[in-house]
């Protein structure tokens, strides 16, 4: 089957799925969490074959591992989708024209939605059951890293969606290679929205060679900036958390800026890192407050490249400012518009960091780690948003559905 053959079907199924009630949606999802647990070990099986491919200090490593424990959360997370209210046929506005006729505002699916993604097969489960509560079908585009994994969720999910009597299309997983890729970034007609998750790199080349509409998942650059009055036990729980908790997702520390009137609570700030073995790229000023006081074989000098990068490992940079104004301007240089934190004690300071700072996420005194659809009470996510047309920051139920407007009459004819 070629790939326009495949599309034409999920482009069928997603009509289809337009009929099809909320409690059968919920029903499914429900089914499909418990297939999960029940087939974990087929899937870890699976997902093993992945991971003997990969070099385990690849960043990506951890992202493409599945656990049984990953699983359970998976499906803990499908079933909270379930739980969700549906956000199709919301009326959005209505009003009663001085003719009689009736217009209303109504939420409505994208139709189909093509995600372009790397070695996450977690993101497998969460677009389903995003699309499906959305009334939404998906065509995944994984990549080889995690494809022994994806086609074994993929059968999981379709075994249910057979069960219900409902079309397997809605769901559907196109080849590895490229040209599949390109057939999809190009598919006028056939698919309505397309949603890469993945490296910078990917985003790029999905904004620049799709020509279908794209919502750009993009890359986590974030930064915690430790204010002159800032709290020194907040800013350590802090620092270590949206560091350490999982360093190879979006969501992570990358750069540490600090006022240098607290450079002397750097050492303490910092005090947790070694545990994990995280590297400092420390500039001058934070170099000498940390020199002698964090282990030499993880404290390194930084270079212009130390800043503006996405680490997702065990790496951060420093950054030592003079003012208030330096920090913004260095997070507006090289910040990725995803998650950006402040740790402060001054309520106007904290007001112009709310009012100033263009991200998805502006964090007041608390991790970053907290960028998550699930956190946020989203249920699962999509992925982040880091721009501004239609969604911006966790994509979930309301950001997979656009609108259209019904206009009801009775026999209404428009003057000459």
């Amino acid at each position: 089957m070629t790939v326009k053959e495949q599309l034409t079907l999920v482009l069928k199924a997603s009509r289809k799925l337009n009929l099809v009630s909320v409690e059968k949606i919920n029903q499914v999802l429900e089914d499909v969490a418990t297939a999960a647990t029940e087939n974990t070990a087929f899937i870890l099986q699976e997902n093993d074959k992945d991971l003997s491919r990969m070099d385990p200090n690849d960043p990506k490593y951890d992202r493409l591992m599945l656990t049984a424990d990953r699983i359970k959360g998976i499906a803990t997370d499908i079933c909270n989708v379930a739980s969700l209210p549906s956000p199709l046929g919301r009326i959005l506005s209505e009003t009663n024209r001085p003719n009689g006729m009736k217009i209303s505002k109504i939420s409505v699916p994208f139709g189909v939605i093509g995600i372009i993604y790397e070695a996450r097969p977690n993101v497998t489960f969460d677009v389903f059951s995003l699309c499906l509560k959305s009334g939404n079908a998906c065509v995944l585009k994984g990549g080889s890293d995690a494809n022994d994994s994806n086609v074994a969720i993929v059968k999981v999910i379709q075994k249910v969606l057979s069960k219900h009597a409902l079309d397997e299309n809605i769901l559907s997983l196109l080849p590895v290679d490229r040209e599949a890729t390109t057939e999809l970034l190009h598919a006028h007609g056939l698919v309505d929205l397309i949603i890469p998750r993945g490296s910078q790199n990917l985003i790029n080349f999905v904004r620049e060679n799709s020509t279908i509409p794209v919502i750009e998942t993009g890359a986590g650059i974030c930064h915690t900036y430790f204010d002159e009055t800032g709290n020194a036990l907040k800013g350590q729980a802090i620092i270590n958390n949206a560091k350490t908790r999982r360093p190879s997702v979006c969501n992570a520390l990358d750069c540490l800026i600090i006022h240098q009137n607290r450079l002397k609570d750097l050492p303490f700030l910092t005090k947790l890192l070694p545990e994990s073995q995280v590297v400092i790229y420390a500039d001058e000023k934070s170099y000498q407050a940390l020199d002698g006081r964090y282990p030499s074989r993880l404290l390194k000098h930084a270079t212009e490249e130390s800043f503006g990068t996405e680490f997702l490992s065990y790496k951060m940079a420093v950054k030592t400012v003079s003012d208030f104004d330096e920090a913004l301007d260095h997070i507006a240089t090289y910040s990725s518009k995803h998650s950006e934190a402040i740790v402060s004690e001054d309520e106007g300071s904290l007001e112009i960091f709310r009012r100033s700072v263009d991200a998805a996420a502006v964090y007041c005194n608390v991790s970053t780690a907290f960028t998550d659809g699930a956190q946020f009470g989203l249920g699962a996510e999509i992925g982040i948003s880091t721009q501004k047309l239609h969604a911006r920051g966790p994509m979930a139920l309301e950001e997979l559905t656009s609108y259209k407007w019904i206009v009801e009459g009775n026999g209404q004819i428009r003057a000459k």
